[in-house]
């Protein structure tokens, strides 16, 4: 039962993922924002909804009702630092790549040292997600399919960056 009422909080802590961003979109584009890396992005959604299918699938043939309370405590860590980055973003925090030419990069909060703090939370609860209810299949598959989204990612977020 534990499997899916955290299931249905990252379903919509993810869909907030999504509905903000759609506010930060229209004010990006009225402000004059350029989108970068269009073409990857229909596989990064397609990657992350595979995420939750591999859950369940795993988690319905393992069958096992363990978890790991340690772990899940980590991860609700990792979602404050995530609330804290997209803070720091503000107006600028979207799923999607926006510039606003000329407008100066964000520097503040985490991003005073990191440039792509949110991708390392990324990566880090790729893997500990499933590890919680023991999902070893997708703990260890979809943090390799990541590193390869997030090559594309972060080369074309270093683009928009950059101009």
């Amino acid at each position: 039962m534990v499997f899916w009422w955290f299931l249905l909080l990252l379903i919509l802590l993810r869909i907030g993922e999504l509905l903000i961003p759609r506010r930060h979109e229209r004010w990006l584009l009225a402000h004059g924002a350029i989108e970068y890396g269009k073409a990857h992005y229909p596989f990064m959604i397609a990657l992350h909804t595979l995420f939750f299918v591999s859950l369940i699938a795993e988690y319905l043939l393992t069958g096992s009702s363990y978890y790991n309370p340690y772990l899940m405590f980590l991860f609700f860590g990792l979602t404050t630092v995530k609330i804290r980055i997209v803070h720091a973003l503000g107006k600028f925090w979207t799923t999607k790549i926006y510039r606003i030419p000329g407008c100066p990069l964000v520097r503040k909060g985490v991003y005073r040292y990191f440039n792509h703090p949110n991708y390392v939370i990324v990566m880090l609860e790729i893997p500990l997600i499933p590890l919680i209810f023991h999902l070893y299949y997708t703990a260890v598959i979809f943090p390799l399919l990541n590193i390869g989204m997030l090559t594309v990612r972060i080369r074309k977020e270093n683009e928009a960056l950059a101009n």
